[in-house]
């Protein structure tokens, strides 16, 4: 899982951009990339052995999306093969906050994060409890500080 200078792998996985998701001019519609962040962490949990949605005895868990954001750099275009790269940036007791890059082979489109905090589902709605601790080791196992250039200065 870890690299020849002990930093952990980043997290990759490939969408193809369907028709569905461009606009009239035949770009990628900014709210497909939201999509794709999703799916991407919906990955990477699979990665991990567990899923966006459990059940255990205690009931659902499940991980709602508080916050989002992206950035972009240059159109994805339909057909397109788009590299995504998914982080965790910041683990913290109930919440994460995932780091994202899509590329077309080594072009930098869009950048984001996404927070998602782990909840248990009842009959009064979500409530935010803490990420189970294998789970969480993982996570935190994952991290890598974003590069030079994302840093503010």
């Amino acid at each position: 899982m870890n690299r020849p200078d002990n930093r952990p792998e980043v997290f990759q996985t490939t969408r193809r951009v369907e028709f569905c998701h461009t606009d009239a001019a035949g770009q990628m519609h900014f709210s497909a990339f939201f999509l794709f962040m999703e799916q991407a962490e919906h990955e990477l949990l699979r990665h991990l052995g567990t899923s966006v949605l459990c059940h255990d005895e205690q009931g659902k868990l499940s991980w709602p999306r508080v916050e989002a954001h992206c950035t972009f750099h240059a159109p994805a275009r339909f057909e397109d093969l788009l590299r995504i790269e998914v982080v965790p940036e910041h683990v913290g007791r109930s919440s994460v906050r995932y780091a994202f890059r899509f590329y077309r082979d080594d072009q930098l489109l869009a950048q984001g994060t996404m927070t998602s905090v782990c909840c248990r589902f009842g009959p009064q709605g979500p409530r935010a409890v803490p990420i189970p601790e294998p789970l969480r080791r993982q996570l935190v196992a994952r991290m890598v500080p974003p590069p030079a250039e994302d840093r503010p200065q």
